[in-house]
């Protein structure tokens, strides 16, 4: 195996050699595999060779070290050519290429994802690389002032994505000249041209409008684009740099070049034959680039400053809004730890992050109205090892649900918070209520999802939220609900609260957030009529309290209200359902009372009447079923 480091006066035929490998290899692999997208991967192998040999500031033997350039195929399904690199880097083998290459049970996916510690994010979804790539920038920028570039790969196709230029955007407004995009036009996408095929000046433009630096260029001319990364290297300017570079699908093969009809479909054996043949046969190349600086550690070992957490306190029975709580906690948490940083989609004021924006403005970042961005960013700054809490109104998390899915595939822990929830939020009317929140977040793989009642139990949960991994949710409201528990009292994500119970009781009454509040009234009128009703806080939807519930169903011989302020499908009452289903019970008589119909404006008092989720309409299903 030949080893080649690379350095500035390397001559560019080494570079050439790799650029050739690097398509051989994304050809022999996807080959091998059956499937895969080569010609995708051919077109950028030029400059991914000229930015690993001579740019890519990268120790490939401490992936972690905090100096790292960062690189992000944004465009994930060119896969063959970042696993071909990675060969070439002396960190997969050939044989790991060969056999390990999107085949059950390995770590080469079919996109790229961090079971692979060179990769820093999933990517696939197309338009997501970028904007995570933000995220990462800010923290180099921002938060750890360190030296490191994030260099991402886009491809054409996903410049249709809105996400993209929410991205630019902001790398423009936060003036992030440590990110370089290299777009690699090729004209074709997967069903035939894209939509400016290459009209690279038309690109240029819009890169420009949006307040980046820009550089088009030839993408198969080493020489150009070794220039244009040297130039975007420069960080005397305070803007992204994109790199346009115009570039032929399937470069290499004749056969297959700028053809229609190719894309995502790996070379039959025989044509990958001839192509490796055009391309000068296999290569074995070992090419590594520039070291990083050698720096101090990132924020995970440097944040020596935690301080013991004192979350606020509020009496019971004291009206406060669990939006406002949420921003209190978040205060608390920021001057524990310097690592917990939160980021808004310009509706701090009514989520309460200003709170925290007001204390630590250092570690606040506006993504005004981009919930894409909002949620990538703070992907990004969890991959450098920031605790990253999120929020805007729950009814636009919706714009971000594919973020939020492809943060559970990258492994990362995105806190977020939805506020004005539900026909509880009043005369603003349906297009800002979130009722589907509940939903969305519970079929996200390994999520939490929490919805409190009260300010002392969210402040409680946001705490929670810092400690726990992967995805969490915390639902709150906009209206101030009295306090229902003592500020000593504990709350553990999984668990739940009973607020009123006997071993003689006739029902059982299931609420969260508001409906909670509902349930505990309703209580006190059926305890007027002689019906027991015991009261449960599912604050913890996901994961749920299946042994309080099943001890209540075992007590109450199944009669459950479960009330939500939500829409029936996958809210709450799904959660309870399931969970008693799955633990045997199947004699149960549920009365599941949810927002059914559209909601219009109106108070707070009125809509929740309307939905039928009030005390009086709680207590009448209860009544329902015990007298059945």
């Amino acid at each position: 195996m030949t080893t080649e480091t690379v350095t500035e006066s390397t001559g560019l035929d080494t570079i050439a050699e790799l650029a050739a490998q690097l398509r051989v290899d994304s050809i022999r692999s996807s080959t091998s595999a059956g499937s895969g997208h080569p010609t995708s991967s051919m077109s950028a192998a030029d400059l991914i060779a000229v930015l690993a040999a001579r740019h890519l500031r990268y120790d490939w033997d401490d992936p972690h070290a905090a100096a790292n350039d960062h690189l992000v195929f944004s465009k994930g399904h060119a896969s063959p050519l970042l696993y071909s690199l990675f060969k070439a880097a002396g960190v997969v083998s050939d044989e790991e290429l060969m056999t390990g290459y999107r085949r059950f049970g390995q770590r080469l996916e079919g996109h790229p994802t961090p079971v692979l510690p060179w990769v820093d994010v999933a990517t696939g979804s197309l338009g997501q690389g970028l904007p995570d790539g933000v995220g990462i920038a800010l923290s180099g920028r921002y938060l750890e002032h360190l030296p490191f570039r994030v260099w991402v790969l886009c491809g054409d196709s996903e410049l249709a994505e809105g996400s993209i230029w929410e991205a630019i955007d902001k790398a423009s407004y936060y003036r992030l000249s440590n990110l370089v995009v290299m777009a690699d036009i090729n004209r074709l996408g997967q069903r035939g041209p894209t939509d400016l095929g290459w009209d690279v000046d038309d690109y240029q433009g819009r890169f420009e409008a949006f307040g980046a630096r820009t550089l088009v260029i030839d993408g198969h001319d080493l020489a150009a684009i070794d220039g244009a990364c040297a130039e975007a290297e420069k960080t005397d300017g305070d803007r992204p740099t994109v790199i346009v570079a115009k570039t032929i699908k399937g470069r290499g093969f004749s056969e297959v070049e700028n053809k229609e009809g190719w894309h995502g479909k790996p070379l039959p054996p025989d044509m990958a034959a001839r192509a490796i043949k055009e391309l000068g046969g296999e290569r074995h190349l070992v090419v590594r680039g520039p070291l990083p600086e050698k720096v101090l550690d990132g924020p995970e070992s440097s944040a020596t400053t935690t301080a013991t957490l004192e979350l606020p306190r509020y009496d019971v029975g004291d009206p406060v809004a669990t939006r406002k709580a949420y921003g209190d906690a978040l205060v608390a948490l920021g001057a524990a730890d310097p690592r917990i940083v939160v980021l808004d989609a310009e509706v701090s004021n009514s989520t309460f992050a200003d709170e925290f924006k007001d204390r630590f403005p250092d570690r606040y970042f506006e993504m005004f109205i981009s919930e894409q961005q909002l949620v990538a960013a703070a992907t990004g700054l969890n991959v450098r090892g920031y605790t990253t809490f999120a929020s805007t109104f729950a009814a636009f998390f919706t714009r971000a649900f594919d973020f939020v899915r492809m943060g559970a595939i990258s492994g990362v822990g995105l806190r977020l918070s939805g506020s004005h929830c539900g026909v509880e939020i009043g005369a603003d009317g349906p297009s800002q209520m979130g009722l589907e929140d509940l939903a969305m977040m519970r079929s996200v793989h390994g999520s939490s999802v929490l919805y409190p009642s009260d300010a002392t139990s969210t402040a409680a949960l946001v705490a929670a939220m810092a400690r726990t991994p992967g995805i969490s949710y915390i639902r709150t409201t906009r209206g101030a609900y009295p306090g229902l528990y003592e500020a000593r009292e504990t709350f553990a994500i999984g668990g739940s609260k009973v607020l009123r119970s006997t071993e003689q009781d006739d029902v059982t009454l299931v609420g969260a957030g508001v409906t909670l509040h509902e349930c505990v009234k309703a209580a006190e009128l059926l305890a007027a009529e002689g019906i027991q009703a015991r009261v449960v806080d599912c604050y913890s939807v996901k994961p749920i309290d299946a042994a309080t519930l099943s001890h209540a169903a075992a007590v109450t011989t199944g009669r459950i209200v479960v009330a939500e302020d939500h829409h029936p499908e996958g809210g709450l009452g799904s959660a309870v359902t399931e969970c008693l289903l799955a633990q045997g019970r199947t004699s149960l008589h549920i009365a599941h009372l949810a927002v059914r119909g559209m909601p219009g404006s109106g108070t707070g008092a009125e809509l929740i009447a309307w939905a039928g989720i009030d005390a009086d309409h709680i207590a009448a299903a209860a009544r329902g079923l015990v007298r059945a």
